[in-house]
Formats: structure tokens, C-alpha cells, sequence
């Protein structure tokens, strides 16, 4: 899709919101408020903003993929296909994937991955391939892409399922003084430690024996569309509600608590509640300021807003007594939607509201959610389970954990 079709489709998409908003204005001047005709309102605003948000981060990977060509041909000796061992190894998996069960391509690729340097490694004994290394890295930056999560928190690689990080409860302790003055010691901070809890996530393309005998089919398209695509779906359930149990830790595990910075467990998030014990409360316009400041103002330069796109439909239609509404619909290229000044994240697997949920999310994920990502994706061939095709099961380790509490606040639906 053209980068001038995207910006076709956000444009729609905001005048599709600004005229779903004159119809609710219509309807409630009618006094014929319906709620099954509010309902169909709801439904179509978030679809819309669902559609938006994904055209917005088409737009926004389309238009990264254009500079990083472009650096990439600026560079001293560009063109460049990347190391021969590198080709090498590429077009051997791809053989291998086109004809499995040639024993020369087998004999090939494992002698190639047993002394590449160049390829993402690990496949643990597995007996399956280590992914050519333009591959994995083409399917993680598509993953990056379409995952809003990954869009927002803090992403890091590593070669080993052990890894921690250290972070900062109290600050350094400080004093003033003179250029002679003598210095007493300061205060050492407390640390607290975070380790994220790993699992293993598979993708399982499938296609024909004949499909892939086809020379015009493309195996390097098939494996990273339909990988990253499968890989991006799982993550973003793990990212914010997994339990932690062979499976990232979301930041909704746990028992967020209402007691503010300072009284909590370290890695417990603190939520304020809407008022009401099933729904916004009767002014949810406050609702969000109050939960917008009760984030420490260091955090507040980066922070956004997560949730899903039935949430975001109910919040689009609410207006201050002065008559502004609560979501400003983005006018720029690429900008997202904002509330209160904040940008907006939708994340399909936020809660709805509802009774004791968690609807709303908002922070600086940057320095609130640690997500790891071990080096290397492997694969595994299976032609056993459904007669007439391959599978083939793509996998890696994924790791998440909240890393600092404190930069993360929850909306609760509840009474207190």
C-alpha cells in the first residue's frame, strides 16, 4: 500500500470520528437518546479508531523503511547483500525450505550454520535451523511495527534467559557546598532488582508441497509476513496480562494497590478508581486528570495513554462542561489521537470497562516496561500433521516485566 493511500485512510479515519460525533450531538439534542442507535455509535468509533491507529503505524514503518534504504545507499560501498557467508546461508534455508527433503540441502545448511558467525544462532539441541539472520531481523522489525506495546515500553536483546536490571527507588542522596567546604557522605540509593520471566513463543506458517516447489513463490515474504504477523498477536496478550508462567509478565499481572508512590511493594502498580462500580464516573473528563497527575511530573514528559478501541469509542464522545471534547482527534501526519495532552495507545487486549477492570493504562512505558528479546529464532519443519502441507514452526524467547512501578499508573472501574 502506497504511503499517500495511508495517509488517505487516517484522513478518513478523522473525519469518520468528527462526523460519528455530530450524530451523538444530534441525538442527544433530539432528547431520543436510544441506546441500541449510541451503541451502533460506539461500535463504529471503534473500529474506526482501531483502523486509524493501524494505518498510523503503517505510515509510520513505511516511512522509517524509506530513511533506512536511503541511509543504507549513502553509505561508502553501498550497495551491499551482507557478508557472502551470510548469502551463502540464505540461500541454502531457502532451498531447504523449497525441497525439505533433499538430503544435500539438509547436509548444506547444517554445515553452514555449524560454522556461520554471520546467522542469528540457537536452536538448543532442538533439531531444527537457526533462522538466516535477514530474516529473524526483518520479522522482529515487523513485529516492532504492529506491536503497540514494543511501540512504547523498553526493548532489549539478549544472549541468555538470566538477565536483570537494576533500578533506582530513591535517587542519589545530594548536598551544597562551597568550593572548600568539607563533604559529608551522601546517601546510597536503594535498588531494587528485575528479572524478566521468559518464554517461548511459536509462529506456524503452513503451505503446500506444491507451493513451495514454485519458483515464483516467495518463501523469504511467506516466513516473515506470516511469522511476524503470528509472533505480534501472542506478545501483545503476554505484554499486558501474562501471568509470568513460561510467558512475559504483563503489566496488569499482580494486584495493582491505591496507595501512592512511596507506600507500595516495589513492582506493584497504584490505580485509582473511577467512582462508580461498573462504569466512567459521572465526570470522567476529572477522571482522567486525576490520574494523569498522579504520576510524578519526571514521568509525565513521555508518558501516553493505553487502551483498547471500545474504551477509546467511550471517551471520544465525552465533552468538559466547557464543551471541549476529552479525545482530540490527530490533524497530523502520523501524530496519534490525544487526551489531555497525552498521546494514545491502542492495545487490543486491554480490558474493556467493566466491574473491578483495568481499562485505562497511562505512563512512560519506556522506563516502566522492560521487555528482553534472547538473540536468535530458530525453525522446525513438520509435514506429519496435516497431509498435503508443511509447517513450518518458527519460535524464540521472549521475556517482559514491569521495571519501574512508579511510572505506570492504572484506571480501576470501582466504587474505591
Amino acid at each position: 500500500m502506497a504511503i499517500e493511500e495511508i495517509k488517505s485512510l487516517v484522513e478518513e479515519g478523522n473525519k469518520t470520528i468528527y462526523d460519528l460525533r455530530k450524530e451523538v450531538e444530534s441525538v442527544k439534542n433530539a432528547d431520543s437518546l436510544h441506546q441500541e442507535k449510541i451503541d451502533r455509535i460506539e461500535k463504529s468509533l471503534a473500529e474506526t479508531f482501531s483502523t486509524k491507529q493501524e494505518a498510523e503505524m503503517r505510515q509510520k514503518a513505511m516511512e522509517e523503511r524509506i530513511q533506512e534504504v536511503e541511509t543504507k545507499f549513502n553509505r561508502p560501498g553501498a550497495p551491499g547483500a551482507g557478508s557472502e557467508q551470510t548469502d551463502e546461508y540464505k540461500e541454502a534455508f531457502v532451498e531447504f525450505i523449497r525441497n525439505p527433503m533433499d538430503p544435500a540441502n539438509q547436509t548444506k545448511l547444517y554445515e553452514l550454520q555449524r560454522k556461520a558467525t554471520d546467522v542469528q544462532t540457537s536452536t538448543a539441541g532442538s533439531g531444527g535451523y537457526a533462522l538466516p539472520e535477514v530474516i529473524s531481523r526483518e520479522i522482529a522489525k515487523q513485529v516492532q511495527d504492529t506491536s503497540p506495546i514494543r511501540q512504547i515500553a523498553r526493548v532489549v536483546q539478549v544472549g541468555t534467559s538470566d538477565y536483570k536490571e537494576l533500578v533506582n527507588l530513591n535517587g542519589f542522596g545530594t548536598e551544597w557546598v562551597g568550593e572548600t567546604t568539607s563533604r559529608s557522605q551522601t546517601n546510597t540509593p536503594d535498588l531494587g532488582e528485575v528479572a524478566p520471566t521468559f518464554g517461548e513463543i511459536a509462529a506456524k506458517p503452513e503451505a503446500t508441497r506444491h507451493s513451495l516447489e514454485d519458483l515464483f513463490f516467495n518463501v523469504e515474504s511467506w516466513l516473515m509476513g506470516a511469522g511476524a504477523e503470528q509472533f505480534a498477536i501472542a506478545e501483545g496478550t503476554a505484554f499486558v496480562s501474562g501471568n509470568g508462567t513460561n510467558k512475559p509478565t504483563g503489566f496488569l499481572a499482580g494486584t495493582p494497590a491505591a496507595t501512592a508512590d512511596g507506600s507500595r511493594a516495589f513492582g506493584t502498580l497504584e490505580y485509582k478508581a473511577t467512582g462508580a462500580a461498573a462504569a466512567l464516573s459521572d465526570n470522567p473528563f476529572d477522571e482522567m486528570h486525576d490520574l494523569a497527575f498522579t504520576l510524578k511530573a519526571g514521568y509525565r514528559g513521555n508518558a501516553r495513554w493505553v487502551m483498547n478501541s471500545n474504551t477509546m469509542a467511550k471517551f471520544a464522545k465525552i465533552k468538559s462542561t466547557d464543551g471541549v471534547y476529552l479525545l482530540q482527534a490527530s490533524q497530523a501526519d502520523g501524530a496519534p489521537d490525544r487526551i489531555n495532552g497525552y498521546g494514545v495507545t491502542i492495545a487490543e487486549d486491554m480490558p474493556d470497562i467493566a466491574a473491578d477492570a483495568f481499562p485505562v493504562a497511562f505512563g512512560d512505558f519506556t522506563r516502566g516496561y522492560l521487555i528482553a528479546d534472547r538473540v536468535g529464532m530458530g525453525i522446525v519443519r513438520d509435514e506429519v500433521t496435516k497431509p498435503g502441507y508443511i509447517r513450518y514452526i518458527m519460535y524464540k524467547r521472549v521475556g517482559g516485566i514491569v521495571k519501574d512501578s512508579n511510572a505506570i499508573k492504572l484506571l480501576k472501574v470501582a466504587a474505591s
